[in-house]
């Protein structure tokens, strides 16, 4: 009995395949696994698929693709919500649910518009070089368009997954991490092109594609000769450069009891003693303390007296993350409090030298969106709280040392640290509190993408973390000391302060633009032609 041959737009042929790249990706992503070399093979079979299937069944395979991989991502929110934020499981799963589906959304509009601009699905001979290049350029607009999109949310694009990889990933300061995504794609791509060779009908022989191949190999091997060449140069720049001397501090406070009053001077006393046990007899500059360290408003706490005094004592600069406020004056006279999630500098004369505010808040964590239009959403403001942007992007200056700061996941627009190195920092910091991840992987990939902004500016990045993962990220993106998540943990380090100008400094994130606006340019191209 014959077999019936097997359309490639058959369900039977795109739910596998769309699974497999899912499960082939999410084991090569930052976390307990991260079997990182994964990343050159994951997105072959969902090509495979839109190299065949019409547009729409493509877009399909997309989204199922983007559905399975973002639950397998992103499942830690159910932590988030639950464990920390109270919410029963029948709220906080629907909640992953719905933002999976929205992450989604991106790879299913990936498949369509390259099914439509470089698939089969009305010329089964048509020639695969346009898919090979297409494929990087759509799939890095859309991670730039994730990341402008709804106030942006760029959790783990795909060149984050060589964060460990630093001889891989010194392109990064040319194009940012986009440029990593965009070999990634272009690497399945070809593989995908070889797969497809072995089809005799195709006429592999046509100058102009056999070109467009090799050129696709050429850059390849272009951005893996960089980074070898880069990795090199820039180890024996940052062996010479001037050196600052470090601690960060790991105070590991629960969650669930960190804001309470009874509980705040026990925090102050956990702080002190492993920033005693940090400096010891050691020379140490500038000690660093996570995210909220202080769960109180230094402006009018009298605990903030015991800080002060220990800084003058020991004759050493601590930055700080606290809460803090302001009372701007109003049109009317009045005066409106303003509250922030800020970083706080206090010198070694026990004053303070400067503070900074968030700049990239959490929706629904730190603020409401469109609360002025959706007054219905006015209650949610007590439990989530209602912060200020900060507006200030320079550094904060101490000496020689002039620090860009990134205060939680700030870490994840690599637009900020680009704001903060053009503005004079030649050390980044990133102060955090991962305890709302609880023991998944997010610590992991937060670090990850912590580690791009280290190379793409080629600054070394300070981390401190509440619970993990603290340590130091060298201008090649090498993490030094890191912590062990939900530990005290008390590091010192000597940390290069570069100040090298590259293509990323001068650009930002230009290169994820260009992509995008290449998308639009091919999708406009492909519309004249069907007219």
């Amino acid at each position: 009995m014959m077999k019936p041959n097997r359309s490639p737009d058959a369900l039977a042929t795109l739910i596998p395949a769309s699974l497999c790249s899912a499960v082939l990706l999410a084991l090569a992503m930052p976390g307990r696994i991260g079997w990182w070399p994964l990343l050159f093979v994951a997105l072959v079979p969902l090509l495979l698929v839109v190299l065949s299937a019409r547009p729409g069944r493509a877009a399909l395979a997309g989204f199922v693709f983007g559905l399975a991989y973002h639950l397998a991502l992103l499942y830690w929110i159910l932590i988030v919500l639950g464990q920390y934020g109270g919410l029963p499981i029948w709220i906080s799963l629907p909640a992953l649910f719905l933002l999976a589906a929205y992450m989604s959304l991106y790879p299913a509009v990936f498949c369509w518009l390259l099914g439509r601009v470089a698939g089969r699905s009305w010329h089964r001979e048509r020639s695969i070089a346009p898919l090979v290049w297409y494929a990087p350029v759509i799939w890095v607009g859309l991670e730039y368009t994730k990341s402008v999109a709804f106030s942006g949310f760029p959790w783990m694009d795909l060149g984050y997954g060589l964060f460990s990889q630093p001889t891989l990933i010194q392109s990064a300061d040319l194009g940012g991490h986009y440029l990593l995504s965009f070999a990634l794609v272009l690497g399945n791509s070809l593989l995908v092109a070889l797969i497809d060779r072995q089809r005799r009908a195709v006429r592999w022989n046509i100058r102009f594609e056999r070109r467009l191949l090799i050129a696709a190999m050429g850059f390849l091997v272009f951005i893996l000769g960089y980074s070898q060449v880069r990795y090199q140069i820039v180890s024996a720049i940052a062996a010479r450069s001037l050196q600052a001397r470090v601690a960060v501090v790991q105070g590991n406070v629960e969650q669930a009891v960190k804001w309470s009053p009874e509980f705040k001077a026990a925090t102050v006393d956990t702080y002190l003693r492993l920033s005693r046990q940090a400096i010891g007899t050691q020379d140490v500059e500038l000690v660093v303390w996570p995210e909220t360290a202080l769960p109180f408003y230094p402006q009018r706490d009298p605990l903030m007296q015991r800080v002060t005094a220990f800084t003058q004592a020991n004759h050493f600069w601590l930055l700080t993350g606290a809460p803090l406020f302001s009372l701007p004056p109003q049109d009317d006279g009045e005066q409106q409090i303003r509250y922030y999630n800020g970083a706080l500098l206090v010198g070694p004369d026990g004053q303070m030298h400067g503070s900074h505010a968030k700049q990239h808040l959490v929706p629904f964590g730190e603020y409401v969106p469109l609360r002025r239009f959706l007054p219905f959403l006015e209650p949610l403001v007590v439990s989530v709280g209602d912060f200020t942007p900060g507006t200030e992007k320079g550094p904060l200056e101490l000496g020689p040392m002039r620090l860009g700061m990134l205060i939680c996941y700030e870490s994840i627009f690599p637009e900020i640290a680009h704001e903060s190195v053009v503005r004079g920092a030649n050390l980044l910091v990133n102060i955090t509190n991962d305890a709302w991840y609880g023991r998944s992987s997010a610590p992991y990939q937060s670090l990850a993408m912590a580690v791009l902004r280290a190379v793409e500016n080629k600054r070394s990045l300070i981390r401190a973390a509440n619970t993990g993962i603290s340590g130091f990220i060298d201008p090649l993106g090498r993490v030094g000391y890191p912590s062990d998540i939900f530990t005290e943990a008390a590091m010192v380090a000597q940390v290069p302060m570069l100040e090298l100008n590259t293509v990323f400094n001068r650009n930002g994130v230009r290169f994820g633009a260009i992509c995008a606006f290449g998308t639009i340019f091919l999708l406009a191209m492909r519309s004249r032609r069907d007219e």
